[in-house]
């Protein structure tokens, strides 16, 4: 079988605190002298219920970890291993997602939180040879004019370079907020040129997913895994082209689905949607980027198949044309040496 870690592939969905290495994340620790949770230390992956007692404990967790990123040094060692991961498993293009709101009281307020990420996103880039993005998304938790407010800020770093704000998104607990409340600050971010990319329909269903899609015009969604319930919605998303980042992993880890077998990723590729396999929090589901695209091997996708997966998403990254076709063309190679 073809190495899948030669595959050049795009990642799409990752979050800036999940993104730590256990490793850094236990060096941290000692460091700060904290006691992390037991369940933190294990090399399980973390497994809750799919409603508000299992969202707490994944949300607890992972403030564990993100209540260890206190400086412009640690949030630069994130960035930079998270690229350096993400090379070791083919990604040509990695867009990672962050509200700084929660590193600018550690160093210096929100615009130096976002100048750091920005800044160490081109280094990685260019000496890791990954094109590193960068997403701000806001929280589903706070309030929509602190939406506004981050929405203003990614807007002040948009562009199509390495390093650049690319999109703006919304993220944490689904049931919580009314979505059609943060729609100002999509339409701000848009007028920014930044495009929309909130999570959506995986731990509430299609109906979630034709919310996010009326009052927050998505050019992604994170997740939307629940619209294979809907043929309907589905097409609608194929249509419009609207794509879809699926994270396997994290479905099963929150419960969504009970196993990965369970994901309806073989139902969503033959509907013809443009799904982006991505590792959302790798440091808390002990499944990185490269393990998505072995269970696609797993469940039966040929390399035909998976050099597809690739392909999409390539096409559902924000990098330039030019980058793109480069890619294909790599995919193409890939394909074709036995």
């Amino acid at each position: 079988m073809r190495d899948l870690a030669q595959l050049p592939k795009a990642h799409v969905h990752l979050h800036f605190t999940g993104a730590m290495r256990p490793q850094t994340m236990f060096e941290l620790a000692r460091i700060s002298n904290v006691r992390l949770p037991a369940h933190l230390l294990e090399n399980d992956p973390l497994t809750v219920p799919a409603d508000a007692r299992g969202w707490f404990r994944f949300q607890r967790s992972y403030d564990a970890a993100r209540a260890l990123v206190r400086s412009e040094e640690v949030m630069r060692r994130i960035i930079r291993e998270a690229a350096e991961d993400d090379a070791r498993e083919g990604s040509v293009r990695l867009e990672i997602q962050v509200d700084p709101t929660s590193y600018a009281p550690w160093v210096g307020g929100l615009t130096p939180a976002l100048e750091i990420i920005v800044d160490e996103a081109r280094e990685a880039s260019r000496v890791t040879g990954v094109e590193v993005a960068v997403i701000v998304a806001a929280s589903r938790m706070r309030h929509p004019l602190d939406a506004r407010t981050l929405a203003r800020l990614a807007g002040q770093y948009a562009g199509d370079q390495p390093g650049d704000v690319v999109a703006f998104g919304l993220s944490n607990d689904e049931t919580a907020g009314i979505t059609a409340d943060f729609s100002t600050a999509f339409r701000i971010a848009r007028r920014a040129g930044l495009v929309g990319v909130p999570h959506g329909g995986e731990l509430l269903g299609p109906e979630h997913v034709r919310e996010v899609i009326a009052h927050l015009k998505p050019a992604r969604i994170g997740h939307g895994v629940r619209s294979a319930e809907d043929p309907d919605l589905l097409s609608r998303l194929i249509d419009a082209g609207i794509a879809l980042e699926v994270c396997p992993t994290s479905n099963v880890s929150l419960g969504v689905y009970q196993s990965l077998n369970d994901v309806p990723l073989r139902r969503l590729t033959d509907a013809g949607a443009t799904v982006a396999l991505g590792a959302d929090d790798p440091l808390l589901f002990r499944s990185r980027l490269l393990d998505q695209y072995e269970h696609a091997r797993a469940v039966g996708y040929s390399d035909e198949e998976i050099a597809e997966l690739a392909r999409s998403s390539i096409r559902a990254s924000l990098a330039s044309n030019v980058s793109k076709n480069r890619w294909f063309k790599e995919i193409d190679s890939w394909l074709t040496t036995p």
